[in-house]
């Protein structure tokens, strides 16, 4: 009798899907699919120039790519890998972000200097806002109240109201800020510095920082641990950080702000995904042309999966 009830919740229980890490390759102008069970890349496609910024529709079903080079917003098919249509993106698009909507797209253009919003449905863009020189992050909160566009060579971070699309704030970081990301209850923000070298926190309400983490890896000089893309684990007591062409990807207790660990992957880490059951963490390593992979709960590499020539976006499929 045992056996037969075993048997039995074997039959019904579904199977977990392993899913599927998206990376974009700047210099070959494709995209490498990993397969996160086998982690094998099991397609390569052919996207527009230099894509860099991408991420998935609500549903997973479209796929929206930076193609820089080709200043355009791609919307592919990922099931086909087809190129549906282009958006007006302006010039330059390098990162974006998706509105909870999953309508408005938010798209830093660096050489105009501005924040682009486009309406994926009527494909049209419905606002253009001005933001500080060479602009790059870009973040929304969770309610959607808020858009972040984080400019180089300003080196600030714009808090964008997305009602009326105008800026209300502005907070000045350290040199050339990269990335930025809303904790998950929405209460901060997080901005990395590269060439400062640190990560600022700040206040959602009020905008007032209350934090500013630097970074020491030994044996690396203090000039080339340069933060860039980051995550923050499902309970949002940890935050993985790429640190550049230090080579590292720091561990922080978000709590504390005290940095725990520091994890040597490939040369010059970009940006990083976690797997869907966020077991596992992808690094996009540009120089090397690789992906790190990191067993999250022992804070080791595991593996290195070569994909193109300089990925650097990572996005998660289930």
């Amino acid at each position: 009798m045992k056996h037969l009830i075993t048997t039995l919740f074997l039959v019904t229980t579904p199977v977990a899907q392993a899913g599927e890490i998206w990376i974009s390759n700047e210099k070959d102008d494709t995209i490498s699919v990993i397969d996160v069970e086998t982690l094998e890349v099991t397609r390569t496609i052919p996207t527009g120039e230099r894509p860099r910024g991408i991420t998935f529709s609500k549903d997973y079903s479209r796929l929206y790519i930076c193609a820089s080079d080709s200043d355009t917003v791609q919307v592919m098919d990922p099931a086909s890998g087809e190129i549906l249509h282009d958006l007006p993106s302006g010039e330059d698009p390098e990162q974006f972000v998706l509105h909870p909507d999953d309508r408005h797209l938010y798209i830093a253009n660096e050489d105009d200097a501005v924040t682009t919003v486009v309406d994926i449905e009527t494909r049209h863009a419905v606002a253009q806002i001005n933001v500080g020189i060479e602009p790059e992050g870009m973040a929304v909160s969770p309610d959607g109240a808020t858009v972040i566009t984080t400019s180089e060579t300003t080196n600030m971070a714009h808090w964008i109201d997305t009602e009326s699309q105008q800026i209300y704030a502005n907070s000045l970081v350290d040199s050339r800020p990269r990335h930025a990301e809303f904790t998950h209850d929405g209460s901060k923000l997080w901005v990395s510095s590269e060439i400062g070298g640190t990560i600022s926190v700040f206040e959602t309400e009020g905008q007032a920082e209350i934090a500013k983490i630097g970074f020491e890896v030994q044996g690396v000089h203090p000039d080339r641990v340069q933060p860039v893309g980051f995550e923050f684990t499902e309970d949002g007591s940890t935050a993985f950080v790429a640190l550049g062409p230090s080579n590292h990807v720091a561990v922080v207790n978000t709590n504390t702000y005290e940095v725990k660990d520091y994890i040597l992957v490939g040369r010059r880490v970009w940006h990083m995904a976690f797997s869907p059951d966020k077991t596992l963490l992808f690094t996009t390593n540009g120089v090397s042309g690789d992906v790190t992979v990191i067993d999250v709960a022992r804070r080791e590499a595991v593996k290195s999966i070569k994909v193109g020539r300089f990925p650097w976006g990572a996005a998660t499929r289930p």
